[in-house]
């Protein structure tokens, strides 16, 4: 389910990220994948200021910073990238409900397209038994449709072989989110950060738009601590209650049981009007 999305408003967070990733040397994505992968990881997310995110990227990524820089991943010149994203859930919200109650075996599915090149990924997000996050991703084509036999064959094998469960039968379209991303990487660590962030109720054709100052940070490691967290705790900032799945649902639809996210949610997306 493609979207096409207009260029995003050059809001202060927007304007901050772009900046970072040029201050930044560059890295590719093949030397990324090679030296940060991290398809298994633990995951913290972050609500930044704009001027604090600054800051803090300024630091990581600075020629001086001992034991080396964090560099910003560059392709074909580009040092940001639109990502659009939809997500899919049964029709009482499932996987939502099962991340609400802290279940062990829960899961996201979702496909990724990298607006700038074309390319689409058909994900699957578990938790892994530490507590970290494992991916699971299937290429789509672009004669590909989400959820069709070959997508839900892997997602049944996928579900069967973590968790040995069966694969809920009864999935459509849920959410969708639009954003604008730079990612910073160094040596067994990644740091994204997304600005612009807008999300839609699929079922209820509903939409959301994150605060223009704060960018959505989330540091990704095979570590439970990094450098950045230090960093960002350093500048009193403290690790968020938040996923853009689950925090969007919270307050699109004020009247699900969503405490766990309300108070990170209120401060990424503002009160909203219903």
């Amino acid at each position: 389910m493609t979207v096409q999305t207009a260029a995003l408003p050059a809001t202060e967070a927007v304007r901050a990220i772009n900046e970072a990733a040029h201050q930044a040397d560059p890295i590719s994505l093949a030397e990324l994948n090679e030296r940060s992968s991290l398809l298994t990881r633990f995951d913290r997310s972050y609500l930044v200021p704009a001027p604090t995110f600054l800051r803090v990227v300024g630091r990581l990524t600075d020629g001086r910073h001992p034991g080396g820089a964090f560099r910003a991943l560059a392709i074909d010149g580009r040092r940001s990238f639109r990502y659009h994203s939809v997500y899919y859930d049964t029709p009482g919200l499932r996987s939502f409900h099962d991340h609400r109650q802290g279940r062990r075996l829960r899961f996201k599915i979702r496909e990724r397209i990298y607006e700038d090149s074309g390319e689409r990924q058909f994900e699957i997000k578990l938790k892994g038994a530490r507590g970290d996050t494992v991916k699971h991703r299937c290429p789509l084509t672009g004669t590909d449709t989400p959820l069709d036999t070959t997508q839900r064959a892997f997602l049944a094998d996928t579900l069967r072989h973590a968790y040995a469960i069966d694969a809920p039968s009864a999935l459509g379209p849920s959410l969708s989110t639009d954003y604008l991303r730079t990612t910073f990487v160094a040596d067994g660590q990644r740091i994204t950060c997304d600005a612009g962030l807008v999300c839609v109720d699929l079922r209820l054709k509903h939409r959301v738009r994150a605060n223009n100052g704060l960018v959505l940070v989330e540091t990704k490691s095979a570590e439970h601590l990094t450098e950045a967290d230090r960093l960002l705790h350093a500048h009193r900032v403290r690790p968020a209650v938040f996923t853009k799945y689950c925090g969007a649902f919270a307050v699109l639809r004020p009247t699900l049981p969503a405490n766990r996210w309300r108070r990170a949610a209120r401060q990424a997306f503002g009160p909203q009007p219903h």
